[in-house]
């Protein structure tokens, strides 16, 4: 080898020792204390329970299917998975979703996914579990629009395999297939749409589940009061919170939240804390669908909520940390189930 060659390799490990003396440049092993982790929980589960509603093999098959049916909606059109989409992590990634006439909502739809660990359903929670959820959008004019139960009943019991269908996810009843039992097994199907991610290894003892960037976020995230609502099990929807908690939060949405039902002036603003696992797959954000960037959703939730300004490296590593939440979908979610075809009794599409 030549002099030449070994100038230059005492040049690049000169080089080399500047950059690992230099703190900006130094990248160490972050550690995040236990009483952090603690705040959190992991997915373990394959489903959600529900006592009064046990998840079993048939009612999820029947609420997997009964999920992507048109049939349910007037206009034979819109199904559970229009506004939901499995295949984007349960969201249509719209400001507000689009119903029955081509209508818009009033609010951002939530995501569908790990919705089973919110302590209610809706931004302004009125519905207490996912069964009692399922039932609202069906006779929504604004988004299914069926006019009555008794017709969403009878379309679906007009498909002769349903009839077959129903009788084994609900065995023993007298009569299986009711409104109540349709919305069980939707409800039952959605309980299994959980998101296991790079963040619950972590949780669970892996420590290199996370880059050192991630973990410097989940410190950030703690330190910064995040963890004061987003928590738990689902990073999020187990208590409800005035949007603008310290500063007024703008926007041109009319939803009022909570006052919508309690009609307590002390509720108005305030909505459900929104979960945020996949929160990097499931923009816009906030109830009005106003944010599409994490970051600039990230630096307004300090601000308006919190009183504190992020720096763009305190931001950026909150951000990374939270796309850590974006988990594997569940395989038998995506495959798209075969629906049995219309009977000559079922009620035709309607468009009025």
């Amino acid at each position: 080898m030549n002099a030449g060659f070994f100038e230059k390799w005492k040049v690049l490990v000169f080089i080399g020792v500047v950059l690992l003396a230099c703190p900006g440049w130094t990248i160490a092993d972050v550690t995040v204390p236990k009483e952090y982790l603690a705040l959190f929980q992991p997915i373990t589960g394959i489903a959600v329970p529900n006592k009064e509603n046990p998840v079993t093999p048939e009612k999820v098959e029947l609420g997997k299917m009964l999920y992507h049916d048109p049939r349910l909606s007037k206009s034979g059109f819109f199904s559970c998975n229009t506004c939901h989409n499995l295949a984007t992590y349960g969201v249509s990634n719209l400001p507000s979703d689009i119903g029955h006439k081509w209508a818009i909502g009033p609010i951002n739809g939530p995501t569908v996914m790990n919705s089973a660990y919110n302590a209610a359903q809706f931004w302004n929670g009125r519905a207490k579990d996912l069964e009692e959820q399922a039932k609202g959008p069906i006779l929504n004019p604004l988004e299914m629009a069926m006019p009555d139960e008794a017709s969403a009943v009878k379309r679906i019991g007009s498909v002769a395999q349903y009839r077959d269908i129903f009788a084994r996810a609900f065995p023993g009843e007298e009569e299986p297939l009711t409104y109540d039992n349709i919305a069980r097994a939707i409800a039952a199907f959605e309980r299994t749409l959980l998101t296991p991610s790079r963040f619950d290894s972590f949780l669970t003892g892996r420590g290199d589940a996370l880059t050192d960037r991630e973990k410097n976020g989940l410190k950030l995230f703690v330190e910064t009061g995040c963890t004061g609502c987003h928590n738990g099990i689902g990073i999020g929807g187990g208590s409800f919170q005035k949007m603008g908690l310290v500063k007024p939060y703008r926007t041109a949405n009319k939803a009022e939240g909570r006052f919508e039902v309690t009609k307590n002036k002390e509720d108005m603003n305030v909505f459900k804390v929104p979960g945020l696992r996949n929160i990097e797959m499931t923009y816009p954000y906030f109830h009005d669908g106003n944010v599409w960037q994490l970051e600039e959703a990230v630096r307004t939730m300090a601000d308006v909520q919190l009183g504190k300004k992020l720096s763009d490296s305190e931001t950026g590593d909150i951000a990374a940390f939270l796309k850590s939440l974006t988990g594997t979908i569940p395989k038998e979610a995506l495959e798209m189930p075969v629906l049995p075809p219309s009977g000559h009794e079922t009620l035709r599409p309607s468009f009025d």
